[in-house]
């Protein structure tokens, strides 16, 4: 565990340095070193920070540790700065890589289950109440779009709200990748005028699986294509989910994003440089 400590230590404070992060030197903990601290968390103790933080301060990693209500201050202060540096470190991923192939699919995290949907308090939309169609219950909460390269290393996300259908996320993801790369989703994702406008505007091709009553059917070379890499979609993406806590606790909804956000850079990070 010490090592990979140090390693993802030493990545975001790299990366914070490169983008010309500055940041008060008086303070007692840097942006690099509350930032790891959530990673570290998210990665070895489920999300639990106050388990992370006295791992950190017990070992000597980081003697000058914030007490637990400073440190949330502090990690919601840079919410935004993490999810900048993930996008910049998953540029760079798709820069360097030879692949063009990328996945792209969406999985539900629930706040809470069926009868306590109306008990939920972090949030209060009907927005969030969505539905999993393959465990046949509603759930309240987040649906995360995550792009993927083929072996499975999460280059963009965003969380959008459980209602939020597949097709709100051509719209919402940058989608930012080399020009003829390939984009392979399920058929939740058809939406023919998003589709042509990516590819003719940066030649992006969205490889969407076509149901029977769809207008724009694929050759049977195209389809089988289609349906060896949809192997590849479930694949990545149980591995993903399989790390996630069966409950993620949180006091706010912004803390409980926050969470999520660490969950998917520490498993980029894990993948990437571990």
């Amino acid at each position: 565990m010490l090592n990979e400590i140090i390693t993802v230590y030493a990545i975001t404070d790299d990366f914070l340095k490169a983008i010309g992060h500055h940041e008060d030197a008086r303070r007692e903990m840097s942006d690099a070193e509350i930032m790891t601290t959530a990673l570290i968390a998210a990665m070895f103790f489920s999300g639990n920070h106050s388990a992370a933080c006295n791992y950190m301060k017990d070992h000597n990693l980081i003697p000058k540790m914030l007490e637990k209500s400073r440190f949330n201050r502090r990690l919601h202060g840079i919410s935004m700065l993490m999810n900048d540096l993930f996008h910049q470190i998953g540029m760079i991923l798709k820069q360097s890589s030879d692949c063009t192939e990328y996945l792209l699919d969406s999985f539900p995290i629930a706040m809470c289950d069926n009868i306590r949907i109306f008990n939920i308090k972090l949030i209060t939309s009907a927005d969030y109440r969505g539905y999993i169609a393959s465990k046949k219950r509603y759930f309240y909460g987040v649906r995360i779009q995550l792009l993927t390269t083929k072996s499975g290393i999460p280059v963009e996300f965003v969380f959008l709200p459980g209602s939020a259908n597949d097709v709100r996320a051509l719209n919402a993801l940058p989608l930012n990748l080399p020009p003829g790369s390939e984009v392979y989703s399920d058929s939740a994702y058809t939406d023919y005028t998003a589709e042509d406008d990516l590819f003719e505007t940066s030649q992006i091709a969205l490889k969407v699986m076509r149901k029977k009553n769809s207008k724009r059917q694929d050759e049977p070379w195209n389809q089988y294509v289609k349906q060896s890499t949809r192997h590849y979609v479930e694949t990545v993406f149980s591995a993903i989910t399989s790390l996630f806590p069966k409950s993620i606790h949180a006091v706010t909804y912004e803390g409980f994003l926050l969470k999520l956000e660490a969950f998917i850079f520490a498993f980029t990070l894990k993948q990437a440089f571990l």
